[in-house]
Formats: C-alpha cells, structure tokens, sequence
C-alpha cells in the first residue's frame, strides 16, 4: 500500500485546522478509551485501515483488552463487554457516520441525549465528525497503515 499524496504536507494549514479540533477532542472532558472507541467504530465502517491501526493500538495502550478491541465491529452482540455508555456512543457513532442512510432518527437522537448531556453529545458529535473527515482523507489518500510500514520494511530486509 503506498500514499497517493502526502495531504499533511501539501495543505498545511488545512491538516492543521483539524489538529485544532483533534486537540479539542483530547480535552473536552470525554474519556480518552470512550472518544478512541468511537474513532476505532467510525474508521471500521469507513474502511480506514490507516486510523483502524492507529486506535486500535492507541486502545491497547490505553489498557484496553484485546478481548473487547476485537469486538467493537460487533459490540451490539456482545453484552456487558461494552458499558451502556460506550453502546450508547457506539450506536451514535454509527448513525450519524450513516447520515445518508439513517436519517439521524429522533429515536436515535432521544437514546443518545439520554446517555450524554448536551455539551458531552455535541463533543461527541464532533469527534464523531472529526473522524470521517479524516477518514475521507486516510482513504482517498491511501494513508499507510503502521502495521504495514512495518511489514514492508520487513519483508525488504
């Protein structure tokens, strides 16, 4: 897999304009596991093997277990491994990433908004927003994932 264009260095001001909201993100108050398993679920439906690497390896850093990173595809299928506040943050994540799709229904919106207070949904949203955004890029760019750096480099030796 190889980047079709560099976008960081080529538009910079623009990588940084999301820097800024990524910085946001980090310090809204959130949880770090809570906003990198949205960004994991977000990058999963939109096929960014770029940011899948890097949340889930930020995930296990964080302590996560492997048990659960291997099933947030699936996370509505397996129980108390999710607490109601990370299904609800998942479910929501998947919504809105399907705008087209979804609509956004009041039903969703009401189970979300009964989780989360309002600045605690609205930053969420955001990170949720954030994360398709770059993921559009990871994807039209063919952004390298680092377990594949690594292989490459690996297999050249």
């Amino acid at each position: 897999m190889s980047n079709r264009l560099d976008h960081a260095s080529t538009s910079p001001d623009g990588y940084k304009a999301l820097g800024v909201a990524h910085a946001y993100i980090q310090h809204c108050g959130l949880p770090k596991t809570l906003i990198d398993l949205v960004y994991l679920r977000v990058s999963q439906l939109n096929g960014c093997a770029y940011c899948i690497d890097l949340h889930s390896r930020d995930l296990l850093k964080l302590g996560v277990s492997v048990d659960k990173l291997v099933l947030v595809p699936v996370w509505h299928e397996a129980g108390a491994v999710f607490s109601a506040r990370e299904r609800t943050a998942l479910a929501w994540a998947e919504t809105v990433t399907r705008v087209a799709e979804t609509g956004v229904p009041d039903d969703a919106y009401a189970a979300a908004a009964a989780e989360f207070g309002d600045k605690e949904l609205v930053d969420l949203t955001y990170a949720i927003s954030l994360m398709n955004a770059v993921n559009r890029l990871g994807v039209t760019f063919r952004m390298t994932p680092a377990a594949a750096k690594a292989a490459e480099q690996s297999a050249a030796r």
